[in-house]
């Protein structure tokens, strides 16, 4: 059986649209905030809430498995459940359990409203880039998702950790979660009095648990083993190990489980037939490692390094956001009025990105926030060159039938690059600071004349500010052993930026070869007679409890007509 929910935003009434547009937006940002808040609030949290390191980790594996999950479970949920109803609700959860989450200290109920947290915000993601791509004509699409890209791209990336940074340095961390109930609020708010819902044309089916089950035991497994194996030192520990093969296990089992339902499956094996659908889920690892690893590399550089506070490094990246949403809005006007093509735009995103990241690999112990200032406002420009122009490239072409679901595996796949990005520069920052710190411990001896001088120095100087001289000289040497790690640190994250800048190098070829691969093979399929696609029925459910909730007759007529007008529209638009 087929539904068709057709109420949408008319001409007459443009006001609902934006109000629709901005309540999506504002949701969006919810997620933006209590996505990041561990970033920089950490440690206040590990000292009020008296967690250990292990204990900790399932505060950010407890939200981040479950926001993936949330991906995955978005489509069918839109299918039962009215799209705009659904991200009210996600979007009041989010606000009350990050509510609840300021006035405790219990780690076990700071766990179980993570995974609520991160679940809502999974469904509410999905659901409102779908709304916005269901509810309006394509041609439109370019300023829409560049409007909602800075909810849920620029505002982790840039904005969020400003906030988070101001309000750990002035308040606590708890007004970081009390910061998203204002917000949860006002976003309900316009979407209630926005009153619409999106187009969704999609085949009821019944959920598929078996496939459910696997594929949230594979991202459980995946995300604990990314964001806490570099702290254990990977395979070393025998948790890591066994959930990398569990996860790995759970992924095949999922595959074949789908490929045995023969389309009635959790996963949309549809979404593949597409191109540019195939070839953006593959880029999107690479943006999300480039997008999660560069904004995870600067802060800690800063904190760690520069001995930034928390408020200073949040504001670090805070200028990179304005020129991110500049380059949001030039590409999405490129896109619209000139009709340039998004894959245009991306080479431009990318040679931004690795310029910016080979700038940050010259910065020294001595760098401050002017030296990386170019670098980081270029990092903001490439980006919003890069990322509009691939999320076009994944949906543009999607029906209404398989959009929701290319959104979640594309998000997925964007989150679990930038897990892998994060875990692979964290454990190649650890590695060379211990190589660095042994190479350069090798050159730093009493023998050499250099530090002897710097060390009888040194003595000399805290010898005259009144310490004993044999307490001096053990000082002197410590100072000195000091300044080696910090130098060897400095070393280790140049190495990383580079490592980013380098990433591109090698992922650009390789994504090029398999752009012209998918090419070819899609040519063949088309030129293949007995490979037709037949046409999927619409049938307009006229039973009360499938019945769309029309605001008024009017309206509804009005929707018909402009439904009819979206189409011609999308014809006539070029690809």
């Amino acid at each position: 059986m087929t539904v068709a929910l057709v109420a949408m935003p008319t001409h007459k009434e443009p006001a609902a649209g934006v109000l629709l547009v901005a309540g999506i937006v504002l949701a969006a940002l919810t997620e933006a905030i209590a996505s990041t808040v561990l970033s920089l609030g950490r440690g206040d949290i590990i000292g009020d809430t008296y967690a250990t390191s292990d204990e900790f980790a399932w505060l950010d594996v407890g939200y981040t498995a479950p926001k993936l999950i949330g991906f995955m479970a978005a489509a069918w949920l839109m299918n039962r459940i009215n799209p705009r109803r659904l991200i009210i609700g996600s979007t009041l959860v989010m606000g009350a359990a990050c509510a609840i989450a300021a006035i405790t200290a219990r780690l076990d109920l700071l766990v179980v409203l993570r995974l609520m947290q991160g679940f809502s915000g999974g469904i509410l993601l999905v659901a409102g880039q779908a709304i916005i791509f269901l509810a309006y004509s394509r041609r439109y699409q370019p300023i829409l998702q560049a409007l909602f890209a800075i909810g849920s791209v620029v505002a982790p990336a840039t904005i969020a950790p400003a906030l988070q940074g101001w309000l750990l340095d002035s308040q606590s961390w708890t007004w970081i979660f009390f910061s998203v109930v204002p917000v949860s609020l006002a976003a309900a708010g316009l979407l209630l009095l926005a009153g619409y819902s999106a187009p969704i044309n999609v085949a009821r089916r019944r959920f598929d648990w078996i496939g459910f089950s696997l594929v949230s035991t594979t991202l459980f497994c995946f995300t604990y083993v990314f964001s806490q194996g570099s702290r254990w030192d990977w395979f070393e520990e025998s948790r890591i190990l066994w959930l990398t093969v569990i996860g790995t296990a759970a992924l095949l089992a999922f595959l074949g489980q789908q490929a045995m339902a023969k389309g009635q499956g959790l996963l949309d094996f549809t979404l593949f037939g597409s191109e540019d659908f195939s070839f953006a889920f593959i880029v999107s690892f690479v943006a999300g490692a480039a997008l999660f690893g560069s904004a995870f590399l600067i802060p800690s550089f800063a904190v760690s390094v520069l001995a930034f506070t928390p408020t200073d490094a949040g504001l670090l990246l805070l200028p990179s956001g304005a020129l991110f949403i500049g380059a949001l809005l030039i590409v999405a006007f490129l896109m619209q009025v000139p009709r340039v093509p998004p894959i245009a735009t991306v080479p431009f995103g990318i040679l931004m990105i690795m310029a910016a990241m080979w700038m940050l690999s010259g910065s020294t112990i001595e760098s401050g926030a002017d030296d990386m200032m170019p670098a980081i406002l270029l990092r903001g420009l490439g980006l919003g060159f890069l990322f509009l122009s691939i999320t076009l490239i994944a949906f543009g072409k999607l029906n209404d039938q398989n959009l929701a679901s290319g959104i979640g595996l594309f998000n997925t796949g964007r989150q679990l690059g930038g897990l892998m990005g994060v875990a692979g520069l964290q454990t190649l920052i650890d590695n060379n600071v211990a190589a660095n710190v042994t190479v350069l411990g090798a050159n730093v001896s009493a023998g050499i004349p250099a530090v002897s001088e710097r060390l009888a120095a040194t003595t000399a100087m805290l010898a005259a500010k009144g310490m004993d001289p044999v307490a001096a000289g053990r000082a002197a040497t410590s100072l000195l052993g000091r300044a080696v790690a910090s130098q060897s640190t400095v070393i280790a994250f140049d190495s990383a930026f580079n490592a980013v800048a380098l990433l591109f190098v090698i992922a650009a070829p390789v994504l090029v070869a398999i752009k012209i691969g998918l090419s070819r093979y899609m040519r063949k399929r088309t030129e293949q007679p007995s490979l037709e696609l037949n046409a999927v029925p619409m049938v307009i459910a006229t039973t009360p409890d499938m019945a769309p909730n029309w605001p008024s007759p009017t309206l509804a007529s009005n929707v018909l007509v402009d439904r009819s007008q979206r189409q011609v529209e999308d014809t006539q638009a070029p690809a």
